[in-house]
């Protein structure tokens, strides 16, 4: 369904990411996902572990909701408040993408919906029904 591409021809990842990803499925374009509990409604956390496990929980859910899983994912967006919080984002997103490793941008921008620290957003192939 999905197949890494790497090549010595462009620099080698600095993160848990692929440099490309070809797909032969169907895929799903998610939202981007904060870090907000979906049982309470309220946001989950001040720090950036927490608050990317929660994203990332969130983002789960959202990719097996459209027949897809983390595994698939080819893609994702990390938006982030302060790129000083890069690594320990980089910390709990592999603990996600460790064996599956999808393609990533990550870009520092001005502000994220109810000032969060962390929006992710994935782009994942669905399984074929």
């Amino acid at each position: 369904m999905k197949k890494t591409i790497f090549t010595e021809q462009a620099p080698k990842p600095i993160g848990p990411y692929s440099q490309a990803i070809v797909s032969t499925s169907p895929l799903v374009f998610t939202a981007g996902q904060i870090p907000i509990d979906p049982g309470t409604g309220q946001l989950v956390g001040s720090d950036i572990k927490t608050q990317t496990r929660q994203v990332l929980l969130n983002l789960r859910a959202v990719l097996e909701a459209a027949g897809a899983s983390v595994q698939s994912v080819v893609k994702t967006t990390v938006f982030l408040l302060d790129m000083n919080d890069f690594a320990a984002m980089n910390e709990v997103y592999d603990e996600f993408f460790r064996d599956a490793a999808p393609a990533r941008s990550t870009v520092q921008v001005s502000r994220l919906p109810r000032d969060v620290r962390v929006e992710i957003e994935a782009i994942a192939l669905v399984k074929k029904s």
